[in-house]
């Protein structure tokens, strides 16, 4: 048996499709950010613009932030060096724990290595705790949902992208002493769509589901004090459990749930991605505390920020750049093709110093491939104008209306 090439062949039908997943080495400068230098084929530097992070509000650069970082880990060191139940909790998890409760006003928090790790663990907790739950999801939410609720053995039900009447037709159809598991997110990470949030906690509380939400993409962004969409709509009270993550808006690393102290427990108990692996570092915990706390007293920065993004959509309006125009932070630039969106981002990078990574299948459906812009507090309006040029001059370069196969043979 040739192991090799059965991998081999798998991964030859990925590059034929053109959604093989090159890395590129983002080499960022805490001084320079959003401008980064990487190496090309040939061994040259090259700089280019980071189009595509999710540090949107560049805490990851604060002074603060880094300094804290520094201070803890010359204190404690670089690691916890062992699980939280085995040597690996310090007071800063501690710390980080209740400052999360308070974001997000719920009694306990608990943090993971990542928000992947936190939805995946707290899911199939959940369903093993309740095996007779059926949970309920949106067809669009993250693989992390999606692989909780697989390996928690549940029955579960997927209903279109934010179509309430056919969540409450599942909702209806299930005896109301039937255990449920609203899972949902408030701002889809790809599309940049939102729950309609308001309608669903109605439903829930109707139909007495308990209700999850991922709020990875809106933490830091939206609410009063940072907490997410659920906060800025005042639904905090309506949502049982809420997920978010440290990395993207608070800009340091790991993730987390928040919920009632049973419900926590509950996860912390029993959650075997939670409980054998090793914790966060100390440092880690200390820079991502003092990043919520700067954010959670900083309603300027949140203005400001989304003060860019309707700037940049306005320029990219100008140029006649075909993007899908949602409520959120995010702003796809429609490519569809999957080969046509790799040759217009390759031709971005080396050509215009412009880094955008093509999103295509299974992050997005097939055909729907698309350039994911993500706009930074650092962008300042050099690089947006920029940015809407190269756009406007590589679709003209790479038009629709080319064959598919053409693409594989056009020069850079």
């Amino acid at each position: 048996m040739n192991y090799q090439q059965i991998l081999a062949e798998k991964l030859d039908q990925l590059k034929e499709k053109g959604t093989y997943r090159y890395f590129l080495d983002v080499n960022k400068s805490a001084q320079h950010f959003p401008h980064f230098y990487f190496e090309d084929a040939t061994g040259v530097k090259r700089k280019a613009v980071n189009w595509c992070s999710n540090d949107y509000l560049a805490m990851s650069v604060h002074d603060e932030v880094i300094s804290r970082l520094s201070f803890v880990t010359h204190r404690s060191g670089t690691g916890s060096g062992g699980t939280r139940n085995i040597s690996g909790t310090t007071n800063f998890h501690r710390s980080l724990e209740n400052v999360l409760g308070q974001l997000h006003g719920k009694e306990k928090a608990l943090v993971f290595g990542s928000a992947y790790l936190a939805n995946l663990t707290a899911l199939a907790t959940l369903g093993k705790l309740m095996p007779e739950a059926i949970f309920i999801s949106d067809q669009d939410n993250h693989a992390s949902i999606i692989e909780g609720i697989k390996a928690s053995g549940n029955e579960k039900r997927l209903f279109p992208h934010n179509d309430l009447n056919a969540l409450e037709q599942i909702l209806e159809s299930l005896p109301i002493n039937q255990p449920k598991i609203l899972v949902f997110e408030s701002v889809y990470s790809m599309s940049g769509t939102i729950a309609p949030m308001e309608e669903m906690v109605l439903l829930a509380k109707k139909y007495q589901a308990l209700t999850y939400l991922d709020e990875v993409h809106a933490v830091g962004l939206y609410g009063e004090t940072g907490g997410g969409l659920s906060e800025a709509l005042g639904l905090q009270n309506g949502i049982d459990i809420i997920n978010g993550t440290l990395a993207k808006g608070f800009g340091v690393l790991g993730g987390y749930i928040a919920g009632s102290a049973i419900l926590v427990d509950a996860i912390r108990s029993f959650g075997s991605g939670f409980i054998f692996t090793t914790s966060l570092p100390p440092a880690i915990c200390a820079a991502a505390t003092k990043s919520i706390e700067i954010l959670m007293q900083s309603q300027n920065t949140r203005v400001d920020y989304f003060n860019k993004v309707n700037h940049l959509r306005q320029l990219l309006l100008a140029k006649q750049i075909p993007f899908l125009n949602n409520p959120t932070h995010i702003t796809p630039i429609l490519i569809g093709d999957e080969l046509r969106c790799k040759k217009i981002a390759d031709y971005l990078l080396y050509q215009l110093g412009i880094y955008l990574q093509p999103i295509n299948y299974p992050t997005v459906p097939k055909g729907k491939a698309c350039l994911r812009v993500t706009i930074t507090t650092k962008h300042g309006q050099t690089e947006m104008e920029q940015l809407a040029d190269a756009l406007a001059e590589v679709l003209l370069l790479f038009p629709a209306n080319i064959p598919t196969a053409e693409f594989k043979t056009l020069a850079l």
